[in-house]
């Protein structure tokens, strides 16, 4: 056995134990399970696409291929994603619904939290226009506002305000502001408006201002995550690869953009004088297994699981698709999005990772003081 296996097989033993603690502490003050509430784009969308018309959308097979029920969710996954496995830590029985699905409705199903992601979207409100409709980020917050008014009639507002209090909210956004905005074509509206660097301030000093509303209608605790290794998902390796690698434009912005948004998750911190924003560095989570997958049981990291033309990084993942038989050999599911497994590696990094991996704490040792 490897020195990564071995490694890799330690933190996985040591993780089983920290699972059980955090499923005993990971619970409100009233015995629940801590509610989550999720915003973002495609990476952490459980389903709010399915009720809209978009094309933006991953509601047929294959996606959902090693779900439980072997269904499509609207997931863009074979399987969970992040959000999921959260709620998996946490020891809730399910994660939380869409926001939009007409099933969320009555304590049991409310209380578990609320999923507003939605696929497309950005930052800015003109990004992803070309999937005509999406749930924009300022809309996502207005929707956790209409949240905490439905949960208030049934619960009354003091007990509203002690769910949130103790809540968990995750939100990935900021990637397609570069895949599907500023390179989303040669010379683009953004592109031609800014420079590269000028470009990322300006993506900045807008999601201070979302994660500052966020803060201000009643969040109290937030993974934020970084954009990824945006160049080296199979869809830019296939357009825009460099040297049958990544796409160095890419990967350039990703190294201009991370690194600044840690910088203002620090920066609101100390505004507010507590660690409400929490930095999960998922450039460098991918990173691991994308630079030795082989160590994490990968076959590939530059192939989709799903899709055809050059690494399977052309078009969009469909039931006539190249499709591997296995998924758990594979980091990225289809062109743009991780795999289950690769999923699960994230997660265990969010849970157990060190400051490198998530600044000022990981999720283990959150849970742990806010219980």
């Amino acid at each position: 056995m490897g020195r990564h296996e071995e490694q890799y097989e330690s933190r996985c033993f040591s993780f089983t134990i920290i699972v059980s603690l955090v499923l005993l502490i990971g619970r409100s003050a009233e015995g629940r399970p801590r509610a989550l509430f999720v915003f973002g784009d495609s990476l952490v969308d459980s389903g709010n696409n399915n009720y809209l018309v978009t094309p933006a959308r991953a509601d047929s097979p294959p996606y959902g291929i090693d779900y439980p029920t072997h269904k499509p969710t609207g997931r863009f996954s074979n399987g969970f994603n992040i959000p999921d496995l959260i709620s998996q830590r946490l020891g809730a029985a399910q994660s939380p619904l869409p926001y939009l699905s007409p099933e969320l409705r009555g304590k049991k199903k409310l209380l578990v939290g609320a999923n507003f992601a939605s696929a497309g979207v950005g930052i800015l409100n003109d990004t992803g226009v070309q999937f005509l409709n999406t749930i924009k980020m300022y809309r996502q917050i207005e929707y956790f506002e209409e949240y905490q008014q439905r949960v208030s009639g049934l619960i009354g507002a003091g007990r509203t305000k002690r769910l949130l209090n103790g809540a968990l909210i995750l939100i990935t956004v900021g990637g397609n502001d570069f895949v599907n905005n500023y390179y989303l074509v040669p010379c683009s509206a953004r592109s031609t408006q800014y420079s590269l660097p000028d470009y990322v301030n300006l993506l900045i000093l807008e999601y201070r201002k979302l994660l500052v509303r966020l803060h201000d209608v009643g969040a109290c605790r937030v993974l934020v995550t970084g954009t990824g290794p945006l160049g080296c998902v199979p869809a830019e390796m296939a357009m825009r690869g460099t040297n049958g690698g990544c796409s160095a434009e890419l990967q350039r912005a990703a190294a201009l953009y991370n690194p600044q948004l840690q910088r203002m998750l620090q920066g609101l911190n100390n505004k507010f004088g507590r660690d409400i924003f929490i930095a999960v560095n998922t450039p460098l989570m991918h990173n691991a297994f994308l630079t030795n997958p082989h160590a994490y049981g990968f076959s590939t990291s530059k192939i989709a699981c799903c899709g055809q033309g050059p690494y399977n990084g052309i078009g969009v993942c469909t039931s006539r698709s190249n499709l591997c038989p296995d998924r758990t050999l594979y980091v990225f599911w289809d062109a743009f999005h991780p795999s289950q497994k690769a999923n699960t590696l994230i997660v265990h990094q969010i849970m157990t990772g060190s400051t490198t991996y998530m600044n000022p704490l990981n999720l283990s040792t959150i849970l742990t003081l806010d219980n």
